[in-house]
């Protein structure tokens, strides 16, 4: 990966301030030699096996399968855990889903003109991917219904009474909508894989507010299908209406959603945590993530009972969990364990093909309240071990919608997250298959995983000083990067020079956070002795930022900043939140929204609601969030004052 290059007197006094390198290089070959990826293939083809016909029945077997594997790796305290899936609890502010079972499920056009093997849209016996996820059920002799086409944009404004919905759009994304219309089911055409022409889009979400079916959702019918058989149902429907008959057993009730867990023990209390969700459909999505979590373990435990590496300070433990929800419901119920849980890693749909364009892997950042040095470390493996492998990768800002939420204030587990695409992309469909996955990649992260773990779980005060001296360059970095927009714009005036001065100040602000969290490394009675022996690079990182700013203040012509402009909101408003985690507001019904996202996958309103600490400002949160995204269209106030509304945030005075 190309990386700004620093000036290298700087970097190399702050790595030799840091006692040099520790030989992470040692730790990278010893685990390269341990890992055997035939062995993490054929446990990822068992857990795609039983996944791939995701219902809750099936999840239980999987982690079931799991659970003996850890075991047989040698890990400790090996835990199958049963959270509730009854549609009504909640963890954070995200409701449980409900247990869901499928037995079999058929759709058939309902024309003699059309070929018999054409006639059978779905099949979930052959096909699991063709029955969407929490689909509900017909009568034993099923239903017949009329087809209506449902484009983009058309849902919520269509009389659906009695009729299936042939949707341009995901499905699950305007369910509330197909609701509202009086649709008996749908069935979705929208696909992610154009190209996969016989590839189906696995609609894993059916409730009426939001992602998982709870109590409060709605028992449509949901079926899903190639672009072939969407061209072919469009021709019908071009001459005339178009009936099928849909035959569904499925059953909704109060179960588990299991997860599994257990860990290699370490020296000490503290744990370092690599977690992947289990119980999705897809080979590369994500059975490939927790077969890699397995055979990383498995290796590292190798390697320590042998004594080739020594055991470690801290516990590394497994999770594999279904996403969010699983992650969710460990967080709520192991809080002391998290709290000696120092760093983890998430791995997600890490496999692709070599020789395909875009299956390199990209590294995904902790969002900027968590900066850490777990972003350098990553990036230090990555670039150590990829250039041995001739791999590309990538460095890539914070992104939600999985599992590394857990690096937020309220939970405190930085998290890095490693990450490939897949080429042809397969992603939540029916292709996503066992043979798409390569072996190269699985040995590739499975070395990156394993190695980071040990690193953090054996570090000590020389590692956290070598750790910081990783930030210190990095933070160079981020420092040249915040500088970039302000060198190369061509408007110098007063306030795009305040800009600049705040951009700067804030980049310096994030990195110095990102030095100093090495101190979690060390025992308590040492931290103040290191937090002495950084400051010289806090001083340095200063005075490198303040050179930045009179290069800029240069270019400007020598001009003085303006004034930072005052704030819109009144100066003490604060956010005091009430649970971890995002808000995703599956809770209230749809048309009580009054059009404010979801938290649970867009990016501004999660990341302001990570700055809401309950001590700045609103308008210090909405500052923030802006420096740390750019402009965004986001109305703070009204969101904010939307959330307070319905009980998920307070206001209090600042202090």
């Amino acid at each position: 990966m190309r990386r700004v290059l620093l000036i290298m007197t700087v970097t190399m006094e702050a790595m030799a301030m840091h006692g040099g390198t520790p030989d992470l290089r040692r730790v990278i070959e010893h685990v390269r030699e341990a890992v055997q990826p035939d062995r993490a293939m054929g446990v990822m083809g068992e857990i795609y096996a039983s996944d791939r016909w995701f219902t809750f029945p099936t999840f239980e077997r999987t982690d079931e399968y799991l659970r003996a594997k850890m075991t047989e790796a040698g890990l400790a305290d090996v835990e199958l855990v049963h959270a509730p899936a009854d549609g009504v609890t909640q963890v954070g502010f995200w409701t449980m889903p409900l247990a869901w079972d499928a037995e079999s499920a058929r759709l058939e056009i309902l024309d003699d003109s059309v070929p018999a093997a054409e006639r059978v849209l779905a099949d979930y016996k052959q096909i699991p991917a063709s029955l969407g996820m929490w689909s509900g059920p017909t009568p034993p002799e099923g239903v017949v219904a009329e087809i209506v086409h449902v484009k983009t944009g058309e849902a919520g404004r269509v009389d659906l009474r009695g009729k299936i919905a042939l949707t341009d759009e995901n499905a699950w994304q305007i369910k509330w909508k197909l609701v509202k219309d009086g649709a008996i089911g749908a069935i979705n055409a929208f696909t992610e894989s154009p190209s996969l022409e016989d590839g189906r889009q696995w609609v894993n979400g059916w409730g009426d507010n939001g992602w998982a079916f709870t109590k409060q959702s709605t028992p449509l019918l949901l079926f899903s299908i190639t672009p072939r058989q969407t061209a072919l149902l469009c021709r019908l429907l071009a001459h005339g209406p178009v009936r099928v008959k849909a035959t569904v057993a499925t059953r909704y009730y109060e179960g588990t959603y299991p997860y599994v867990t257990g860990a290699i023990r370490g020296t000490g209390s503290e744990e370092v945590l690599v977690l992947g969700h289990a119980s999705e459909q897809g080979a590369q999505d994500n059975a490939t993530g927790v077969a890699a979590i397995l055979e990383a373990l498995h290796a590292l435990n190798q390697l320590i009972e042998s004594g080739a590496l020594p055991r470690p300070k801290r516990s590394m433990r497994a999770l594999s969990m279904g996403e969010v929800y699983g992650s969710m419901h460990y967080v709520a119920h192991n809080p002391d364990r998290i709290r000696r849980t120092v760093a983890a890693i998430c791995v997600d749909t890490p496999a692709a093909a070599y020789e395909l364009a875009g299956t390199e892997f990209s590294f995904y950042m902790n969002p900027h309240i968590a900066k850490d040095f777990t972003d350098a470390l990553i990036l230090k493996i990555a670039a150590d071990y990829f250039p041995t492998v001739k791999r590309p990768w990538h460095e890539k800002p914070f992104m939600t919608g999985t599992d590394t939420y857990l690096a937020e204030p309220m939970v405190g587990v930085p998290t890095a997250w490693g990450y490939s695409g897949s080429g042809v992309e397969t992603h939540h469909n029916s292709e996503d298959t066992p043979d798409r996955a390569d072996a190269r990649s699985l040995r590739d992260i499975t070395i990156v995983t394993a190695a980071f773990l040990y690193y953090v779980a054996n570090a000590g005060e020389p590692e956290a000083k070598w750790l910081a001296g990783l930030s210190e360059s990095r933070a160079y970095e981020q420092v040249l990067k915040a500088a970039a927009p302000f060198l190369d714009s061509g408007e110098h005036t007063a306030q795009r020079l305040e800009q600049a001065r705040e951009a700067l100040e804030y980049a310096q602000d994030r990195e110095t956070q990102s030095i100093l969290s090495v101190m979690r490394l060390v025992p308590e009675d040492r931290r103040n002795h290191l937090r002495l022996e950084l400051q010289t690079a806090i001083d340095r990182l200063g005075v490198f930022t303040q050179s930045q700013f009179a290069r800029i203040r240069a270019a400007f012509g020598g001009i003085d900043p303006a004034e930072r402009p005052a704030p819109d909101w009144p100066a003490q408003t604060v956010v005091k939140r009430k649970r971890f985690g995002t808000i995703p507001l599956d809770d209230l019904p749809h048309d009580q929204w009054e059009g404010q996202p979801s938290g649970a996958w867009a990016a501004v309103p999660t990341l302001a609601l990570y700055w809401c600490d309950g001590h700045r400002t609103l308008a210090e949160v909405e500052r923030l969030t802006k420096l740390e995204l750019g402009p965004t269209d986001l109305d703070f106030a009204a969101y904010f004052r939307f959330l307070r509304k319905h009980g998920y945030v307070d206001f209090v005075e600042g202090e």
